[in-house]
């Protein structure tokens, strides 16, 4: 089983960044695809980054694309999310999720507790 634990988050400004880290325990994240989910209120749970295992691959949300980065360091067992001029739009708890494959990232994988993350207009 993977342990999944998120950080970063906070309240920037419109126009800020932030760097949210998702650092894995119990099993090799190397291993897995890994997503960054995020959850607005009364929205539903939408994925807007996703990293293949081996980092080769990236794939982005149409909402965030140009501005969030997914990155990995499997030597540290961790997956960031660079997010660069930030909209209030982009409020919501963001959450980290593992599995085997790209395709199994969701409701099959491994769920972190989330971080809030808040942009003030």
């Amino acid at each position: 089983q993977v342990q999944l634990l998120e950080s970063g988050g906070g309240l920037v400004q419109a126009g800020g960044s932030l760097r949210l880290s998702c650092a894995a325990s119990g099993r090799t994240l190397s291993n897995y695809a890994v997503g960054w989910f995020r959850q607005a209120p009364g929205k539903e749970r939408d994925a807007v980054a996703r990293i293949t295992p081996s980092g080769a691959n990236t794939y982005y949300a149409d909402s965030v694309k140009g501005r969030f980065t997914i990155s990995r360091d499997n030597a540290k067992n961790t997956v960031y999310l660079q997010m660069n001029s930030l909209k209030p739009e982009d409020t919501a708890v963001y959450y980290c999720n593992a599995a085997p494959t790209l395709y199994a990232l969701g409701p099959r994988g491994y769920w972190g507790q989330g971080t809030q993350v808040t942009v003030s207009s």
